[in-house]
């Protein structure tokens, strides 16, 4: 067998990296399809392995504000997932300094996993409310005292009970519009009797009277006083009061996170920014990645005006251009760029043409039908000969604009015999036979194998999953139909399945370990696959991908929306259906019904959104007739400011990983010049400051600081700033004094009136 032997460095002495692969050939792994348990990279370099150009200069810009513009499917979450692991696995981030934020648990907890397969366990990625949630129980006591009121978790009922004090009468539909008012008003830091005029500034379609509803709004907020109780939205605006009343406790929340990220930037409300920024202070170290051609959800205050101010915000800011899309073939992102095309707004003008990296595909299928029965029956034909020729079910979506169209499609797969899913049903590891099946595994688990009789002369873990669940009802073929039977035997096939990946990625699993990652995955609602075809709306389509989709319903008055009346919104419209056909990577069909009801008069128009693209249409201008956003990096030009990007010894090149090595910006045992004259007048300056701010002397610089100073002998405020450890702050406070140190000279009497920032003293 022959052996590698990897290149020593002549100067340390240390083993070289054997040469990478790049991705020009052959290096770059597809952002999807990855497996579910993939191996740890053994260093903070092979964190790299796999990015494409654009995603390593994103997982590389780890200081300062950073913008991450990604179009649909070109890896944003690998991208930022691999930027705080290469982060963390170089030294240059502590994992409890970085707090990452997301919109939805599940995508929250897909980054939890994706940073624990990369070796970076630890960092917190939360939604919004969540790590508001969390902060806010914990200084509740001291900001406020007592405990937290308890959290309201549906508010549709004390809103029904409001307009019901107020005599005011809504039905199912106005009661669920008002409540959505009343979030959007919150979100947007609206109170009740500014609530008429801020609706009709902004243009609202408003469910009732303006009045109405800032009535029912105001009398809503006095039952929660009343009761003692919070909602969701309350959960932020409580947070945010605190930090801007209380600077101790914001101070506190600083200290402990020093580098942000967030994800899905183009969804923020006006609110989840107020607190983004009191998370901050004055400091920038932040990156935000979004798309604004993805902004569907303006109708919760969501909005893209952050994302594209950010380089007004932070005019020194990195932004990087995503537009490699490893999803979706050809022919599905031609369909895409022609739609944004066609696109007006400021949104538009920020559009990325998206380059497909996969090889070519089927062209997108049209269908026109006679009546919407008809238009299920044939997609459900569609979808059954596709499973026919090896699509698995669960890689097939059927999507619509609006919940109350799924039925007819529900009824149509049931009819040719294929299992479906709806998405934003109930939770999977909500599901019964799931929380059961969770705590016979967790029985047999803590029994073992030769004490539980159903598990005797059975050693592999798949196979006891398969006698456990078997005592379930799971059997190795599906039962005949569909219905609440078929559903039950899914939900257990799905857990069977993913005992069987785990323990392909991982042959010496106990049944012990299995149960320990279903844990982990309740607790991210992360749940497996199951085998059905999904059944969502275009919203709740956000983030997924399917090999399949069908967009179904394509008509005017339905797709845009028929309440979809200003330009604004009209856009929005055709935002949603980019995101609809962008979630298909290789087959995509579109159609539409020329009538409601078999018989009925053929009035109905396909959507205008496809007129041009779709064959048999007229050619429309574009919108905009210059070249859309291309990938790519853009570097803020201003000041000098600190860039550190990845650690690398300034002697023989290697990438540093330990802290005190970074420190030094070398490996230990690469030789230095030290000025030692230096280096203790250093060591008396500093522990005289010490002294002054009555606080331990790593409080001004650490050791491995000093001796980054005495080795470097910094001659100006630039070359000082660029030593790891010196900050702003620190700079600002220290850096005339060290500065004549390490020119000879006296240092002069500093300001010790303010704080320092707090340093981990090393071992």
């Amino acid at each position: 067998m022959a052996v590698l032997v990897r290149p020593v460095c002549p100067t340390c002495g240390r083993h070289s990296r054997s040469p990478r692969r790049t991705w020009q050939h052959g290096g770059v792994t597809a952002a999807t399809h990855s497996t579910l348990f993939p191996q740890v990279p053994d260093s903070a370099d092979a964190v790299l392995d796999g990015l494409d150009p654009e995603q390593r200069e994103v997982a590389m810009a780890l200081s300062g504000p950073v913008c991450v513009l990604a179009g649909a499917g070109t890896g944003k979450t690998r991208a930022i997932t691999h930027r705080i692991a290469y982060g963390v696995r170089s030294g240059l981030l502590q994992p409890a300094s970085v707090l990452a934020v997301t919109f939805t648990n599940r995508a929250a907890g897909e980054m939890r996993g994706r940073l624990r397969q990369l070796g970076a366990g630890g960092v917190q990625a939360r939604t919004f409310h969540s790590a508001a949630l969390r902060q806010l129980q914990y200084f509740w006591p001291k900001a406020v005292g007592g405990e937290l009121p308890r959290l309201l978790e549906r508010k549709v009922q004390v809103v029904a009970e409001a307009a019901a004090r107020c005599r005011i009468r809504l039905d199912r539909n106005e009661l669920r519009d008002v409540t959505g008012e009343i979030e959007w008003a919150k979100v947007t830091q609206t109170v009740p009797e500014d609530y008429p005029a801020v609706a009709a500034k902004t243009g609202r379609e408003v469910p009732r009277d303006p009045a109405e509803i800032a009535l029912v709004y105001g009398t809503y907020e006095q039952l929660k006083r009343e009761r003692g109780v919070i909602d969701f939205e309350d959960v932020l605006l409580l947070t945010v009061g605190v930090l801007q009343d209380r600077h101790d406790i914001a101070e506190t929340v600083r200290r402990q996170y020093q580098h942000f990220v967030v994800d899905e930037y183009q969804d923020v409300s006006p609110l989840q920014q107020r607190l983004l920024e009191l998370w901050l202070g004055d400091r920038d170290n932040l990156c935000v990645v979004g798309d604004a051609s993805q902004t569907i959800y303006s109708f919760t205050g969501a909005t893209p005006d952050h994302l594209l101010n950010f380089r007004v915000r932070h005019p020194h800011a990195t932004v990087v251009k995503l537009v490699r899309d490893y999803r979706s073939t050809p022919q599905v992102v031609h369909l895409a760029n022609g739609l944004l095309a066609q696109a007006r707004g400021r949104a538009a003008e920020h559009r990325l043409e998206l380059v497909s990296q996969r090889p070519a595909g089927p062209a997108p299928v049209y269908g026109e039908y006679a009546d919407e029965p008809a238009e299920a029956e044939g997609t459900a034909r569609r979808v059954r000969e596709l499973m026919d020729s090896g699509v698995p079910a669960s890689e097939i979506a059927i999507l619509y604009r609006v919940n109350a169209q799924s039925e007819i499609y529900e009824q149509a797969l049931a009819d040719v015999g294929v299992p479906y899913q709806l998405r934003g049903a109930e939770r999977f590891f909500e599901r019964p036979e799931v929380r059961e099946a969770g705590l016979l595994l967790r029985g047999a688990a803590r029994a073992g194998g030769h004490s539980d009789p159903q598990l005797a002369g059975v050693d592999d873990v798949p196979s006891q999953v398969r006698a456990v669940l078997g005592t379930r009802g799971w059997k190795p073929e599906p039962p005949a139909g569909s219905g609440a039977v078929r559903d039950r035997w899914e939900s257990l096939a799905a857990l069977v399945r993913l005992a069987e990946d785990f323990v392909r990625a991982r042959p010496a699993a106990t049944l012990a370990d299995l149960v320990a990652e279903l844990d982990e995955r309740a607790s991210a609602q992360h749940a497996p696959t199951v085998e059905g075809v999904t059944l969502a709306s275009l919203h709740a389509a956000k983030g997924l991908e399917w090999d399949a989709v069908f967009l179904v319903g394509l008509t005017e008055g339905m797709m845009p929306i028929t309440y979809a009346k200003t330009d604004e919104q009209v856009e929005e419209e055709r935002r949603l259906l980019y995101v609809g056909v962008t979630r298909a990577r290789v087959h995509l069909s579109l159609s539409w019904a020329l009538s409601r009801t078999p018989g009925g008069r053929p009035s109905r128009r396909p959507t205008r959104f496809l007129n041009g693209l779709r064959p048999g249409s007229a050619a429309v201008r574009p919108a905009f007739s210059g070249a859309a956003g291309q990938g790519g990096v853009e570097r803020g030009a201003g000041a000098v400011r600190k860039r550190r990007g990845s650690a690398r010894c300034r002697v023989c090149g290697r990438t540093l990983t330990d802290a005190g090595e970074i420190k030094l910006m070398r490996c230990e045992d690469c030789p230095c010049e030290l000025d030692e004259a230096l280096h203790e007048r250093l060591r008396d300056w500093r522990a005289e400051q010490a002294r002054l701010l009555g606080q331990p002397v790593y409080c001004v610089f650490t050791d491995k600081t000093l001796l980054a100073i005495a080795e470097a002998v910094p001659g100006t405020e630039a070359e000082l700033a660029r030593i790891s450890g010196v900050g702003g702050r620190k700079l600002g406070k220290f850096g005339a004094d060290v500065l004549a140190l390490c020119a000879g000279d006296d240092p002069g009497s500093a300001d010790v009136s303010q704080d320092t920032s707090q340093e981990t003293p090393e071992k």
